[in-house]
């Protein structure tokens, strides 16, 4: 089945949100919810035929005062190409699981929630034939006509969930989706700052997020040589000759990303972490090292000859389903079935998958690119930027993000860098959890026990840090 070309319009961001200037005039929105108002969904014309699905939830615990307002979390999913609505809804922090069961840990209980992707139609929404923007991304710099897209999106949000008025706005993201909230920030905050965006920035949290592709690929396959702790030869999972081999693979990457060949240094890095890795180190989870991929759901679902790009495009987007283990359902079935049903203003024609690949491969040549000037400019502007690390994780490891974390030209990372960490417990039993340093507007959470996915692995110390930071 041809993902690229069957995804229904939930595609998890395509906005590499760039940092171009704002639509005029007020965009073409259609809005419907449930009776009592606890969800509101619908979708944004950013432009003719191109549009941006969103659902919001009203947090039942929702209490707000002039001096306290009730915080709202927006949440981009990664992949690129992922969608947000499935997966980081019903599978990470929505209010039900994929079983359509409550969710003891959903994020709902800190702040409302708004889950975003994009589709385009021919005609009007609910037309009859699907165009998926990203299957061939016109010349220039598309960055420009994506930070537009999600401006008016957001402005659009405003007038449609009044809430947003007075709640502060916090974009959290997870893995590629950092990219999308580093950007995204950026564009909001200078929007806020010209008085062209009636909104206020609560912060950015940036989950296992891919900031900086050379320093994970250097730190986390190169560290045999750059640090003290390796990470595969530590956990055995490499040898040195393999080592040696990740080695000059890793110094390719980075050649490649320092002429700019940010394409071939994607080729590459697919090659490193797609085939090298995985047949040299027993099948190793690039999402958590104490595991083995599963390959057989791979071999399953992936066509024969598929790129290095397709593969690790669907191995992002079937780690989770790998977990539903419990109940009959499948995010898919869901998705394509009950919740399509419900939301009743998605195409009859449109079928739900985890991700499109030609979105994946339309931002190929962004996949190298860094986002640590668009972090440290947030810093400048005063927003709260949260960076948060499963332990477990290789492919966005943490020795990555301290490392990119370190490269900041921010005035305060020479204090940052210099206090102890704190050490933070959750459940009945006192057990360290996690640990954080914070100064100022800068904080960073190292999780234990969790890989890529930090709420599925850690949900009781991922809700608990998100209380911290929507407060």
């Amino acid at each position: 089945m041809d993902r690229s070309f069957s995804l229904l319009a939930l595609l998890s961001l395509l906005v590499g949100i760039g940092l171009g200037s704002l639509h005029s005039g007020s965009a073409a929105t259609t809005t419907t919810g449930t009776p009592d108002g606890s969800e509101l969904w619908g979708y944004v014309e950013v432009r003719p035929k191109a549009h941006l699905f969103w659902w919001y939830y009203k947090s039942p615990q929702r209490t707000s005062t002039p001096t306290k307002p009730w915080p709202t979390v927006l949440w981009l999913q990664g992949g690129p190409g992922a969608s947000g609505v499935g997966l980081g809804n019903f599978q990470e922090i929505g209010p039900l699981d994929v079983n359509l069961q409550p969710r003891n840990s959903t994020w709902l209980q800190k702040a409302d929630l708004i889950f975003v992707c994009r589709y385009s139609v021919t005609g009007q929404p609910g037309g009859r034939r699907v165009q998926l923007r990203g299957e061939q991304q016109p010349a220039g710099d598309d960055r420009l006509e994506q930070a537009a897209d999600m401006t008016t999106v957001l402005k659009a949000l405003v007038k449609e969930v009044p809430m947003l008025q007075s709640s502060p706005l916090l974009l959290v993201a997870e893995s590629y989706g950092g990219k999308y909230a580093a950007t995204l920030g950026v564009s909001v905050a200078r929007a806020v700052r010209a008085g062209k965006l009636n909104i206020t920035l609560g912060g950015v949290a940036l989950g296992d997020s891919f900031i900086s592709p050379e320093d994970f690929t250097l730190n986390a396959f190169r560290m045999v040589r750059l640090s003290y702790t390796p990470l595969f030869l530590s956990v055995s999972r490499l040898d040195d000759n393999a080592a040696d081999e990740a080695n000059k693979m890793a110094e390719t990457v980075k050649e490649q990303i320092a002429v700019g060949n940010f394409s071939d240094a994607a080729d590459s890095w697919n090659d490193l972490v797609v085939y090298f890795i995985p047949s040299r180190s027993g099948v190793v989870d690039m999402y958590n090292f104490l595991l083995d991929d599963g390959m057989d759901l791979l071999s399953a679902d992936t066509p024969a000859g598929s790129s290095p790009n397709n593969v690790q495009a669907l191995r992002y987007s079937t780690y989770l389903g790998s977990r539903d283990s419990n109940g009959s359902n499948t995010i898919g079935g869901i998705m394509n079935g009950v919740i399509k049903e419900k939301l009743k203003i998605i195409p009859k024609d449109l079928k739900w998958h985890e991700l499109n690949h030609a979105v994946y491969n339309a931002l190929d040549n962004d996949m190298m690119k860094p986002r640590i000037d668009e972090v440290d400019e947030l810093l400048s502007y005063g927003v709260n930027v949260t960076v948060y690390n499963g332990q477990l994780d290789i492919i966005c490891s943490t020795i990555g993000a301290e490392t990119w974390v370190q490269k900041l030209k921010w005035d305060g990372l020479k204090t940052f860098l210099s206090l102890p960490r704190q050490s933070l417990y959750c459940g009945p039993r006192k057990e360290t959890k996690a640990f954080v340093r914070s100064y100022k507007n800068l904080h960073f959470y190292w999780i234990l026990g969790a890989g890529h996915f930090v709420p599925v692995d850690q949900p009781c110390i991922a809700l608990s840090m998100i209380g911290n930071i929507t407060q």
